[in-house]
């Protein structure tokens, strides 16, 4: 795995964005210089986020969300594994 995270990534499985493994690794997201740990997706190159909205859920039972437009910055929050390095 490269040491960038992806342009676009999702957290809901069902998306075709969805990277088990990037999330696994953990991906940290600052949105317009603030740390944000509720992010359900995001894009760096279009430059926007989705946050849930309160605990409110849309009919099939997920949080239903918000884009904000915004300046975007990700990394990753583990450094790689060495093993993989191979």
């Amino acid at each position: 795995m490269s040491d960038t995270p992806p342009d676009r990534l999702s957290s809901d499985e069902r998306s075709p964005f969805h990277d088990a493994a990037a999330l696994e690794r953990g991906v940290g997201v600052r949105f317009n210089g603030v740390e944000k740990t509720n992010v359900e997706e995001y894009c760096v190159s279009e430059g926007w986020v989705r946050l849930p909205v309160g605990k409110t859920l849309d009919r099939r039972g997920n949080p239903m969300t918000l884009k904000v437009k915004g300046t975007v910055e990700v990394y990753f929050r583990d450094p790689p594994d060495a093993s993989t390095d191979l």
